[in-house]
């Protein structure tokens, strides 16, 4: 009976321990960002002006999930003639590949800071790990929302070319630095 006693006790402590709160990605808050090397002369950067997804997180249990979604379709270099050729079939081909995804696979602390989430992007319908870095995390009660919001700033660095976007190489770079600050409301 004790036994039992025992077992249930550390069942029940184990799954309230694994609660993950759930918040939406705010898309008016939400930019990721990118830069590639252009013959060493510049650096052209670009952002996407369209972002949804979730955020699940367990901080007592160091634990969570990432699932965003980019829209291609609203890349904005700040130059309207690049944003019309880079939606098209040589660059994001937007037509063929109306989504990029970002899903993470597991989530690293240092104590009890969030710092790294190990994932999966697609782009161009290849998937291929990318390690976002955790630069910056921060949770508060919101003043506006009256519920609780995350925040991070996160970068990672892959080759381009390794998900077919071959397009101006090697005048353009294959490495592109992504940057992607994001804020996350906790779901109702």
């Amino acid at each position: 009976m004790k036994a039992q006693i025992l077992i249930a006790t550390l069942l029940a402590a184990s799954a309230t321990s694994a609660i993950a709160t759930t918040y939406n990605i705010d898309p008016t808050h939400t930019y990721p960002s990118f830069e590639a090397d252009h013959m060493g002369l510049s650096v052209w950067r670009g952002k996407f002006d369209k972002t949804s997804g979730t955020v699940t997180m367990d901080r007592a249990a160091r634990t969570g999930g990432l699932d965003i979604k980019i829209d291609p379709a609203s890349i904005d270099f700040g130059l309207e003639a690049m944003n019309k050729h880079a939606k098209g079939e040589d660059m994001f081909n937007v037509g063929k590949f109306p989504t990029i995804t970002y899903t993470s696979k597991s989530f690293k602390f240092e104590g009890d800071q969030l710092v790294a989430v190990d994932g999966e992007l697609t782009l161009l319908g290849v998937t291929k790990p990318v390690t976002l870095k955790v630069n910056k995390f921060k949770c508060i009660m919101h003043p506006r929302y009256k519920k609780e919001a995350c925040g991070a700033d996160a970068s990672a660095e892959f080759k381009r070319s390794d998900f077919g976007l071959n397009y101006g190489l090697p005048n353009f770079s294959p490495e592109v630095k992504l940057a992607i600050q994001i804020e996350a409301i906790k779901a109702d």
